[in-house]
């Protein structure tokens, strides 16, 4: 497989078009296992001032679009918070280049679309955002939900090879109620400073292997916080639903709880703000 830093040079910064504040871009990642390069799709979000610090959000098996074709509400609503905190935010888009549209109700083990893939794509993000004259390049960070936090995970553990080749590292990571096995089982050494925040009753990516990641990582010892009575997308303000089509979960075949929780909501949004000052302009 091409070296990441490579290909991460063909990265195309030209913009594709404006609405609302956000402009297209495009840039280079590469598919695993064949290394072949794909062009992927991101929506930047620039702060008010130059040289700021600057992170890649990833969504979750769902994608990043809503019902109607537009950037989903929440990461509308994050990247404007990352906004107002002085920082740039550049949503990317893992599934449509590759041709699909949600990779949820496809049962895990049997997606195309893998960590793998998505773990070159936040490797790639990072370096697109590092050769930006308006980012500081030493405030990099990932944030992610559900699958795109285990991308977070997977993008910052040192284990994968090609993430300790990167040359460049994030300076901190974010990951909401992601799935924790697929690193617990590897072992996880992180790259960076990195907060969790998981829902006590997710019954689609549960809490405990996060806990115990966090307690057996070497290296930045990560934080966590989770929350009485959270189910799967606690931050958002939709009613608790059970979803039948996904075959994934504490309990496959049975379906997974997705929904807001607005204790939940408030105080994860308070708990990243606090994590963020650290790394804010």
């Amino acid at each position: 497989m091409r070296r990441l830093g490579v290909v991460a040079l063909l990265a195309a910064c030209c913009a594709m078009g404006q609405a609302h504040g956000q402009t297209t871009v495009e840039f280079a990642s590469l598919d695993a296992p064949d290394g072949q390069a794909v062009q992927l799709k991101g929506y930047w979000y620039a702060a008010a001032s130059a040289k700021a610090p600057a992170v890649a959000l990833f969504h979750g098996c769902g994608g990043i679009y809503d019902k109607h074709g537009l950037i989903g509400e929440r990461m509308r609503s994050y990247a404007a918070l990352l906004n107002e905190q002085g920082m740039h935010a550049l949503v990317v888009d893992s599934l449509t280049p590759r041709g699909e549209k949600e990779i949820c109700t496809q049962r895990t083990g049997t997606r195309h679309i893998t960590q793998a893939n998505r773990r070159l794509d936040a490797l790639a993000a990072m370096q697109w955002l590092a050769q930006r004259s308006d980012v500081d390049a030493q405030r990099i960070g990932v944030m992610g939900w559900s699958n795109g936090g285990s991308t977070v995970l997977s993008a910052t553990n040192t284990r994968h090879r090609e993430v300790a080749s990167s040359s460049v590292k994030p300076a901190f990571a974010v990951a909401f109620y992601p799935g924790c096995e697929a690193d617990l089982k590897r072992g996880y050494a992180p790259s960076a400073p990195l907060l969790m925040l998981v829902g006590e009753a997710d019954d689609w990516t549960p809490a405990a292997p996060c806990r115990e990641l966090a307690a057996q990582a070497s290296g930045p010892k990560p934080e966590i916080e989770a929350y009485a009575g959270a189910y799967h997308g606690f931050d958002s303000n939709e009613r608790v639903r059970l979803r039948k089509d996904v075959p994934n979960g504490t309990h496959p075949g049975e379906g997974v709880h997705v929904g807001g929780n607005a204790d939940a909501l408030q105080r994860s949004r308070e708990r990243l703000l606090q994590f963020l000052q650290a790394y804010r302009r």
